[in-house]
């Protein structure tokens, strides 16, 4: 069985107590079947930095790009375009909308998200998007930035089944964290029943997000095991099946070959 973790912040995990380095936390991950990685940045320094860390490896691909919780620190969109485009770059962002926290930078965060697409557009690279508490403009953006062209994905997905269907109209993926298995994530389940099996995607978003039973620890890229045997049971199908689509999934959105 082969299993991906389409969604973690490798530099974000905790190498001082619970893991030796990035080869623990891959071994770990291993032996539950999780055999590839994408390690996605949230700010250009930290990607850059990320990809120190972790190095040069055929089971993890990277994505570049500034989160919009980070627009504190600007960034030029050609330095954006200039390491989105480095090999093992597979995907940008993550990107998108937040305007639970931080609702006064809506304006920036639209504009980087407006660059992102663009920059995903022109690289034919997908965007890996994030939304809070802003659906309606961040739908309205991918449309009006000719998403199509690119694809992506909206990661760790918190929406209704509605919005879910108009993502699934747009040609994105639909990708579940560990929230589907917490006690209060009803109409997270209703969405994930009705995205098909081969829209879907599973992630940690770790260190974030630890799916039941072991929400409250940190996450990590093992723990994808967990959520992709909640969704099974969920989607009336075996752990294998689920396991094939969503990694057939990944490697046809990311391009990436060789994944089985």
């Amino acid at each position: 069985m082969f299993l991906v973790d389409s969604h973690c912040h490798l530099d974000g995990l905790d190498y001082q107590s619970l893991h030796h380095n990035v080869d623990d936390v891959l071994a770990k991950a291993a032996a539950r079947d999780v055999k590839f990685c994408l390690a996605v940045a949230t700010t250009l320094p930290g990607y850059r930095a990320m990809r120190q860390l972790v190095g040069e490896r055929d089971n993890v691909a990277f994505s570049c790009g500034v989160h919009p919780l980070n627009r504190d620190e600007p960034y030029d969109p050609e330095d954006l375009l200039r390491l989105a485009a480095e090999p093992g770059v597979v995907a940008l962002g993550e990107t998108g909308l937040d305007y639970f926290y931080t609702p006064e930078t809506k304006t920036r965060q639209q504009i980087s998200f407006r660059d992102h697409i663009r920059v995903g557009r022109e690289l034919k690279k997908p965007v890996i998007v994030h939304t809070r508490d802003a659906r309606a403009d961040t739908l309205a953006i991918l449309k009006e930035e000719q998403v199509t062209d690119c694809g992506g994905v909206l990661h760790c997905f918190t929406e209704d089944r509605e919005t879910a269907g108009t993502l699934l109209d747009m040609g994105f993926m639909i990708s579940f964290s560990g929230i589907v298995t917490f006690r209060n994530a009803e109409q997270l389940r209703d969405a994930a029943r009705y995205v098909p099996l081969d829209r879907l995607l599973i992630e940690t978003d770790s260190p974030y997000l630890a799916p039941v039973p072991h929400r409250g620890k940190e996450n990590q890229p093992a723990m994808v095991r967990d959520v992709a045997e909640y969704l099974a049971v969920l989607k009336g199908v075996s752990l294998e099946a689920l396991a094939q689509a969503t990694t057939r999934n990944f490697s046809l959105l990311f391009n990436i070959n060789g994944l089985d």
